[in-house]
């Protein structure tokens, strides 16, 4: 290392600059690993940011001619200066990166500003539409941005309080699946697995940095391309995580791989943190893959009437009663209870009107009990475990469930289909279990091609995604999770045409649930297209080419349909779901959603009170993304929303905190100030249970130091 030290001295000598970023490879080089998985963990990544307006001090790439299909100049300039000339923004333009850097004078319409993930980002959120039917629950999010930096800016929204992350990464198959810096990864790419885990491992780390370290899963799939680098990949990142592969098939005709066996199935990484483990979930025998599965379990509903010991009426006195039943249209049902009757008299006995005597008394007329009290009866009738077998007049039926199988039902082992017309409980004979199923799932309803493909055209007509998730796959697999969780928060940074969200809602409707699920993807237009758009004469930023990116016409128009019940074009959905919840796809959810695009902010904008519009979105967010999002502090300079306020003319604090104080729900209270005596004041006012968060000093030293600085 000797001689390597003194050339390091004279780099640092002739270029210090040189010198420096020599020694932070070295270092980087000396604590890499020599075993497990072992990549080019520093290659550069850089996303362009079409529709950002072009800064002094900007990164920026020049952009080719309108109507080339070449991706022409990828070389970086650091723009200088921007002037005007004849009534056009010019940009001044200094090479990046080279020896002889070459300067030009560029229409600024004619570059794109480039965002290298080595940058600090200081992001902000423009809102561009929502649908709300769900009252005053919690809204989905979709966000259109790079997800590098989305999950960057999560990091002060969301840090550690994520429950569930579902995602559908790039497979990397070569098939122009996937972009690493502008450029589509091909599969004679000699660097392709080593692009593909440094752009995964730069997300993971963040993704880890928002999971709950208490209790949360990531769920990741994949295919044979890269599950087992993927596997360790994982093991690295989340070393102390309980992780486990499933294979689900999904493909049951089976997808065609070059002279090899077809390929039917995907694998699903689970990675557990805390006390996160799969709920034994009743499912059917489609899930029966292993030998732990559970048997099927008959539920019957035995008689009321006691048999074998202490049977007889003299046994037990006080449970020798009359209970009263009527004959409806539907059947028989069970109107009220008698009291205990210990004459001989009681055939006498007069029941309600319209109603039957039915006394606990054998076929052999022996003079019975019951199993309960009067009081029990009439407490377990009302719960749902009581109630009248098939009409026989005063011998008709009285049936209960068993304490262990009441246990089951409250517990959820045993799946109910909700209350009969009576009030019982509809719990059919052979009903399905509760039990984990195996690592190997062959679920009809996972099957990739009719319940994904083939639902998009349902609610999007003559709109096309490639290789959508089955809706229920993604609902499967989250319920074994988050079914305990109401209010889950549920993340998919890889969110394509918008599944984890429509699973999440159905997930809502079944339980009442209020889980909440932030969905992050890119505009990017289809390989296929962009050639055409691009002989046009379009290009990225151009409202043409961003209306047919994935954000504006799959995944907002897609949530929007499902909620609604109504495709884009305002016909009612035609079609039903199927399996776990079945009801007409026209009926829409009881849902909100909202949308942002992820902009980038001027730290002294920020600092300065100039991006408040920009930024209240993410405190909304950061506050459980309840009711409306404060735009506005008005004259008097504070404001309450449902969820959280905002206060920045501190001499209309104590009008605030009372305002605060009366409002149910609120959670953060947002104090706009640079000075910590004043914050502190205002800090003691707030009541208990309510979070005081600094403006903008949180906001500014969370993205100081940026995460992706050190990957």
């Amino acid at each position: 290392m000797s001689r390597l030290t003194e050339l390091l001295r004279q780099a640092r000598k002739a270029d210090p600059q040189l010198g420096a970023d020599l020694e932070a490879e070295i270092a980087a080089l000396t604590k890499r690993r020599t075993f497990g998985l072992v990549f080019e963990q520093h290659q550069p990544e850089a996303v362009e940011l079409p529709g950002r307006p072009v800064r002094r001090g900007d990164k920026v790439r020049v952009l080719p001619p309108r109507g080339e299909t070449k991706g022409g100049d990828q070389r970086l300039w650091r723009v200088t200066r921007i002037e005007r000339v004849d009534g056009q923004r010019v940009a001044h333009l200094a090479e990046l990166d080279a020896e002889e850097p070459e300067t030009q004078a560029v229409v600024a319409d004619d570059v794109v500003v480039v965002a290298e993930f080595r940058d600090r980002i200081y992001p902000g959120l423009v809102e561009t539409g929502r649908v709300e039917r769900g009252g005053d629950k919690p809204f989905h999010t979709v966000i259109n941005a790079e997800n590098y930096h989305a999950l960057e800016m999560l990091t002060y929204t969301h840090r550690h309080s994520i429950d569930a992350i579902y995602i559908d990464p790039p497979y990397n198959t070569g098939a122009k699946d996937w972009k690493y810096n502008n450029d589509y990864v091909a599969s004679d790419d000699d660097y392709r697995h080593s692009k593909w885990l440094a752009f995964m491992e730069r997300r993971l780390k963040i993704a880890r940095e928002l999971l709950n370290p208490e209790d949360s899963v990531l769920i990741v799939t994949i295919d044979e391309k890269e599950y087992l680098r993927l596997g360790l990949l994982l093991e690295q990142t989340f070393p102390e995580a309980r992780i486990q592969m499933v294979a689900a098939q999904i493909a049951p005709q089976g997808n065609p791989r070059n002279r090899q066996f077809y390929r039917t199935d995907e694998y699903i990484f689970f990675v557990g943190l805390g006390n996160a483990t799969p709920l034994a979930l009743a499912l059917d025998d489609a899930w029966r893959s292993g030998t732990g599965d559970a048997p099927k379990k008959n539920i019957n509903w035995p008689s009321l009437l006691r048999t074998g010991s202490e049977r007889r009426r003299e046994d037990r006195p006080s449970m020798f009663y009359p209970i009263f039943v009527e004959q409806a249209e539907e059947g028989a049902r069970i109107h009220s209870f008698g009291s205990p009757h210990h004459g001989d008299d009681f055939a006498l006995l007069r029941p309600p009107p319209g109603a039957v005597a039915v006394w606990p008394i054998g076929r052999d007329g022996e003079l019975r009990r019951w199993q309960v009290s009067a009081d029990s009866a009439e407490r377990l009738r009302a719960e749902g475990f009581l109630r009248a077998g098939k009409w026989n007049g005063d011998r008709t039926a009285i049936q209960y469930l068993a304490r262990t199988s009441r246990e089951e039902i409250l517990s959820g082992k045993i799946a109910t289909e909700g209350r009969n017309w009576d009030g019982s409980f509809a719990v059919s004979g052979d009903h399905r279990p509760t039990f984990i199923p195996g690592t190997l799932w062959k679920i009809p309803s996972h099957d990739a091609t009719r319940y994904g493909t083939q639902i998009i055209p349902k609610l999007l007509p003559g709109r096309k995604f490639p290789f959508p998730k089955s809706l229920y796959a993604v609902e499967d697999a989250l319920r074994f999770f988050v079914k305990g969780k109401s209010e889950a928060v549920v993340l998919d940074f890889f969110s394509g045409s918008g599944t984890t969200a429509h699973a999440v809602m159905r997930l809502n409707r079944q339980d009442g649930g209020r889980r909440q699920c932030i969905s992050v993807t890119n505009n990017e237009v289809s390989a296929d297209e962009q050639a055409g758009l691009r002989q046009k004469g379009l290009r990225p930023g151009d409202s043409d080419w961003e209306a047919l990116g994935i954000c504006d016409y799959i995944t907002k128009p897609r949530l929007t349909a499902a909620i609604s019940g109504q495709t884009p074009e305002g016909a009612p959905i035609k079609g039903d779901y199927k399996f776990t919840d079945e009801f007409p796809m026209s009926e829409g959810f009881e849902q909100n959603a909202s949308f942002f695009t992820l902009t980038y902010e001027a730290p002294l904008s920020v600092r300065h009170n100039r991006a408040f519009e920009r930024v209240a979105p993410m405190l909304w967010l950061r506050a459980g993304s309840r009711g409306r999002i404060i735009y506005d502090l008005g004259e008097d300079g504070w404001d309450v929303a449902e969820a959280y306020g905002v206060l920045e003319n501190l001499d209309q604090a104590d009008e605030f905190v009372a305002a605060v104080s009366t409002r149910e729900g609120i959670e953060i209270a947002y104090v706009v100030t640079d000075d910590d005596s004043a914050f502190q004041m205002v800090c003691r006012e707030l009541p208990n249970g309510v979070l005081p968060v600094r403006l903008y000093e949180s906001y500014l030293q969370n993205f100081e130091i940026n995460t992706g600085r050190s990957l």
